[in-house]
């Protein structure tokens, strides 16, 4: 016995079997005394046990959004604030806006990453005919108002509300809810079961949305409904003749409206065309190349000043760009990524099916939009007009974003690894209590010396 427990003192951790666990609990000595191999592999096995924890999505969900958010806002200012003196505001307007945004998001993310699951499909239906009824109204001439050449918004007096945005997260509940009675029941086998009404109400928004000329916004409908599609392990013939329907669509839309066309062309630009054709894109591309490595320092970036339009839209990304450099590109990109691989995460951990879909089809909202944004401020892709997610200013956007981030929430919270990790961790707090309450405390200071006893006369 002794001669093995010398030969096992000997052996190397992997052929002890020890696991990652205890080749990280080693001393702080014993890791600074290891090799860079060792070093390399210790990180690994505390990266892998690290992600593999229960919490460990709605953490990554939670800290990513909320950066993103706080980068944002700071962003907003830094490139609004320039419009805002050129139209003879103060230069917080847009900034301000952008905060009362970010509060008002901020109560319905916590509000929805709090509720039951059976309150979320209680709303599906009801917020699923409140857009449809809002996006018909943009189109009522006289109710609905243009910007920037769509007319995709509701104005208020006070504020203006665009509906096209929430129609993505009614897309997102009312798709998972329809799929997941639709599989509890055993139709899903049937591809007519498969594909009606999923297709013919995800057509009614699209075609809503058009009807404002928001094309932006119906790309990423699209590829939520694929996504839906994906998920629920539609054939791939019925896949590929759908991707086959979108893209002639698509193609007749670009190829019939001129200003699509243009915009179509303006992928790779190097110069600036005579007529003033692809002025955006390539002044977006000149903003990365004048950031540099580090940028040239938060507020100081020149493309703001007249050169890049919507630098606090459509275009921050570029913005960004210029003034924190590729370090500040990267570090949203890898935010985003965070985003998604929690929200896949979810999705692959998730037992509910209404879960599964919703999960699915959430991340693939925020990451579809954030490639195309991204995309085409890099001059990769189109312009397509739609802002980047809980980054870039507009108020119904931010909204909209922070509702689906409060439901990834919900649904990491829901998965029964979760479950289980917010039950023990409750279970201690409570007994740490309850002991707290019973034991003595421990001495934080020294006892004070006891005096001489007292001699007796």
């Amino acid at each position: 016995m002794a001669g093995q427990g010398r030969a096992g003192a000997t052996a190397p951790p992997g052929e002890r079997g020890d696991s990652p666990l205890k080749l990280i609990s080693a001393t702080t000595t014993t890791f600074k005394s290891a090799g860079p191999v060792a070093r390399l592999r210790a990180f690994r096995a505390r990266l892998r046990y690290t992600l593999d924890r229960p919490l460990t999505p709605y953490y990554l969900i939670l800290g990513a959004a909320l950066l993103l958010v706080v980068l944002g806002l700071v962003m907003v200012f830094s490139s609004s604030q320039i419009l805002a003196l050129g139209q003879h505001r103060s230069a917080l307007f847009y900034f301000l806006k952008q905060l009362v945004a970010v509060l008002l998001g901020t109560a319905l993310l916590v509000t929805l990453a709090w509720v039951p699951l059976a309150v979320l499909r209680v709303i599906v239906y009801p917020l699923m005919f409140g857009v449809i009824g809002a996006l018909a109204l943009v189109a009522v001439p006289g109710i609905g108002v243009e910007v920037g050449g769509n007319r995709n918004w509701l104005d208020f007096g006070f504020f203006q509300v665009q509906p096209s945005e929430f129609a993505k997260l009614a897309l997102v509940l009312w798709g998972a809810d329809l799929l997941a009675r639709k599989q509890k029941t055993g139709m899903l086998d049937q591809w007519k079961h498969l594909l009606i009404p999923l297709v013919p109400g995800a057509l009614l928004l699209l075609m809503l949305i058009m009807l404002g000329g928001d094309m932006g916004t119906a790309m990423i409908l699209v590829a939520m409904l694929f996504g839906l599609l994906w998920m629920v392990g539609a054939p791939m013939r019925l896949f590929v003749a759908t991707l086959g329907v979108a893209v002639v669509a698509c193609t007749a839309l670009v190829v019939t409206v001129p200003h699509r066309a243009e915009r179509l062309s303006c992928i790779g630009v190097t110069k600036l065309d005579p007529n003033g054709a692809c002025f955006q894109a390539l002044h977006g591309v000149y903003s990365f190349a004048l950031g540099g490595p580090f940028g040239s320092g938060l507020g100081a970036g020149v493309e703001k000043w007249g050169q890049l339009p919507e630098a606090h839209t459509d275009f921050i990304f570029a913005a960004t760009g210029e003034e924190l450099g590729l370090v500040g590109t990267l570090s949203v990109i890898g935010l985003f990524a965070a985003l998604g691989y929690a929200g896949i995460r979810v999705a692959i951990g998730a037992k509910d099916p209404f879960v599964r879909y919703a999960a699915g089809a959430a991340t693939t909202w925020i990451m579809a939009q954030a490639m195309v944004n991204l995309g085409s401020a890099l001059g990769l892709l189109p312009i397509a007009g739609v802002p980047l997610p809980l980054f870039s200013y507009g108020g119904s956007a931010m909204l909209s974003a922070m509702c689906a981030v409060g439901v990834l929430l919900c649904f990491a919270r829901s998965t029964p690894g979760a479950q289980a990790a917010l039950a023990a961790r409750t279970t201690n707090s409570r007994l740490r209590t309850r002991l707290a309450r019973v034991l003595p405390r421990r001495r934080t200071t020294a006892r004070p010396a006891s005096r001489p006893a007292r001699r007796e006369r």
